[in-house]
């Protein structure tokens, strides 16, 4: 019986759960709910199970449905890479190469690699942005960018696939004016409610209402990582940097690391990220290594 089932029925299935209805999920793949309904029917009678309860405005996954999407979204997944390295294998070189890169990769790191991108695809424009958090992800998403680097989003977001390239060091930071300089081992937590900390936030909506690495309870926040920068050296406040960022600071003194008590800023991963069904190409692949072999 299940010889009838179709990835296009796996497709409409994780759609409608990932979408919350049968008309979003129709404008997402283009097609009439009535169509999206009847595919959902059709995937119901092949299983012989209810995947949804159509109950009120909005239908919800039963117990069954719940349990089989994970499977259905691998499926789709492991469908729409394996189109895309098929792709990938005739595709030639990109017209034009567009990255969007993560505000706390290592300057260095992305200076060295692009020089070497300038010398190797002399004709292959190339288009960057500096973002953070869900920005990175949400420039792949809308497909403004082809490949991105995230850092300070630690998940990839359902659509887009990810490749693990590095870690780099995080430290805790004030300037040596700070109270919190001045203290011997790791900071309490209690002593930090009465000091600023400093907090990079999102321009975009994909991480609304979440907060990564935020410990005290006066907060600035900031969308740019050189005023947050700032105004540290400044003793506006303390907060969390990449060490490749304030390793001079550190060393002159300008700026001066804490332990706080508990989890310890410890490491950031980067990785890729590019649409499942998009791999990188030819320039994209070997920008990618150049990020790992330029450390």
């Amino acid at each position: 019986m299940l010889d009838g089932v179709s990835l296009d029925h796996l497709r409409t299935f994780v759609a409608a759960a990932d979408q919350g209805s049968f008309s979003a999920a129709g404008r997402l793949l283009g097609r009439a709910q009535s169509v999206v309904s009847q595919s959902i029917a059709n995937l119901e009678a092949q299983f012989g199970v209810p995947l949804f309860e159509r109950v009120g405005r909005f239908p919800q996954l039963t117990p069954q449905g719940a349990n089989l999407l994970s499977d259905a979204r691998r499926l789709v997944n492991d469908a729409d890479g394996l189109k895309a390295k098929a792709k990938s294998f005739s595709a030639g070189l990109e017209p034009e190469l567009s990255i969007v890169v993560d505000v706390m990769f290592p300057q260095r790191c992305l200076t060295d690699a692009l020089a070497g991108f300038k010398q190797r695809f002399k004709s292959t424009p190339l288009r960057l942005h500096v973002e953070a958090l869900g920005a990175v992800a949400q420039m792949v998403l809308d497909g403004r960018c082809a490949l991105g680097i995230t850092g300070t989003l630690p998940f990839a977001p359902p659509g887009l696939a990810a490749e693990r390239l590095f870690s780099e060091k995080m430290v805790t930071v004030v300037a040596p004016g700070s109270p919190l300089a001045a203290s011997v081992g790791p900071v309490a937590l209690r002593e930090l409610l009465s000091e600023t900390q400093l907090v990079l936030t999102d321009r975009s909506s994909m991480t609304d209402g979440i907060d990564y690495g935020v410990q005290g309870k006066n907060i600035w926040r900031m969308a740019d990582l050189g005023a947050k920068h700032a105004f540290l050296r400044a003793g506006l406040g303390w907060g969390h940097m990449p060490n490749w960022l304030v390793a001079d600071d550190l060393a002159s003194g300008r700026l001066v690391r804490i332990e706080l008590e508990g989890p310890a800023a410890g490491v950031m991963p980067f990785q890729a990220v590019y649409a499942t069904d998009q791999l990188p190409g030819p320039a994209g692949r070997w920008l990618l290594g150049q990020f790992t072999s330029t450390l």
